[in-house]
């Protein structure tokens, strides 16, 4: 497949262990990724030889820890081509990117009668949010549904956003269940014609194709470090002149220019959502997870997880009473596979297959709706990566074989 599988796999030391005594496979990087050496040696080196607070010091450590830390930011904006590094904001996690804009810029923009759509396929975290937004302010959240073979009816938008009372549009860049690209493209096109802005969760697309802010138009991006291979820590992006009109999320350290007994002012982007003592290493780690994607190319990754959700659908619909979920192998999925096998339980599917070493998830993947929709109770998902190759479906395959032989229909 043109990806070298095993000499990306020597860069991470977790694949040197067992478990249960077989070689490890593990398929749930959509729930967390595993982190290469080079970002573990980050973050130790934080710690070892230049820990101090950032933004604070004029001594050499704390120089050294800033310079350290903002360089994140420099990498994050190029990774995801923001227009300026100062519009890139360090969060705990691609949920809390997502609740600071409910709040500082939802509590300030939407009211009673306003619209908020989101979609049938969101993860909790972008869907619970928004649902509280709405309760709040008196608001009305509407969805845009999935169809039966796991895309996004772009058919109703338009009577969605008729009417000029859509304020916000909240759509995933890819499903976490589904492993389906919505054309955002045009579903932000839609939206801003409309008067909308859109929020689009890049927490399972940013670690796997290349993202480029400016040329899907949004207004706000959120995403996961721990999803690329870097520790907890997210990044909240959003335009400039948003960012500048939205009040702070948090209060206290650092995010102030000036206090008094009885009032305050703000600091600069970015530091104004950014208060208290950051996660200093965390943010160090992810610079790191960048540069080590960045060195693969994020079209190879691409590309790579493409050939082998391919040959995943090849060798898993040979499989009797095996149904997965989502649109087939091409440009419009990712590497989330998320299935069905008899009547066997999810958890029962994946309790069989640990004992052959193979991680993968089950149950709702913090997406009932989704699962409502599709008549669902839970799915099992393998979901793959960069270390991941077609030894590892193999597996799977053979792990999914043994699961029927123990607790399928004779």
């Amino acid at each position: 497949m043109g990806f070298d599988v095993s000499e990306i796999r020597k860069a991470f030391p977790i694949f040197n262990r067992s478990v249960h005594g077989k070689r490890l496979v593990f398929l749930d990087s959509a729930a967390s990724a595993q982190k290469p050496q080079v970002v573990i040696d980050a973050m130790t080196g934080i710690y070892t030889h230049s820990y101090a607070n950032v933004h604070r010091g004029i001594y050499a450590l704390a120089e050294e820890a800033t310079e350290a830390y903002e360089s994140t930011r420099h990498k994050v904006a190029k990774f995801i081509n923001a227009p300026e590094p100062e519009t890139v904001i360090n969060v705990r996690n691609a949920t809390e990117g997502i609740n600071l804009v409910a709040y500082a810029w939802g509590n300030q923009n939407i009211g009673i009668g306003d619209r908020i759509i989101i979609t049938e396929m969101e993860h909790h975290s972008n869907l619970v949010p928004w649902q509280q937004l709405a309760q709040r302010r008196g608001a009305e959240l509407v969805y845009l549904p999935v169809t039966a073979g796991g895309e996004l009816d772009l058919s109703v938008l338009p009577s969605l956003l008729a009417g000029g009372k859509t304020k916000l549009v909240a759509c995933s860049l890819m499903s976490n269940v589904l492993g389906t690209v919505p054309p955002v493209k045009e579903l932000v096109a839609a939206a801003h014609k409309a008067g909308a802005l859109v929020l689009l969760d890049g927490a399972q697309a940013v670690p796997h194709i290349p993202v480029d802010v400016q040329d899907l138009g949004c207004d706000f991006l959120v995403f996961s470090g721990h999803k690329l291979g870097a520790p907890g820590v997210g990044i909240l992006w959003a335009r400039r002149e948003l960012l500048e009109a939205m009040p702070p999320f948090l209060y206290g350290g650092d995010m102030i220019l000036s206090v008094d007994k009885y009032a305050s002012t703000w600091n600069d982007l970015p530091y104004k959502f950014e208060a208290g003592t950051p996660a200093i290493a965390e943010v160090v780690g992810l610079g790191a997870a960048i540069d080590f994607l960045s060195d693969l190319g994020m079209t190879a990754i691409h590309h790579h997880e493409q050939a082998l959700v391919r040959y995943a659908f090849e060798h898993l619909s040979g499989i009797p009473g095996l149904q997965i979920y989502g649109p087939p192998p091409g440009p419009n999925r990712g590497g989330a596979v998320s299935f069905t096998l008899q009547d066997i339980h999810p958890h029962d599917i994946a309790s069989i297959l640990d004992e052959e070493g193979i991680c993968v998830r089950a149950g709702l993947h913090c997406a009932e709706p989704l699962h409502t929709r599709f008549g669902l109770h839970a799915t099992a998902r393998a979901s793959f990566y960069i270390y991941n190759d077609a030894a590892d479906v193999d597996s799977l395959v053979e792990g999914l074989r043994k699961v029927v032989m123990i607790l399928g229909r004779k």
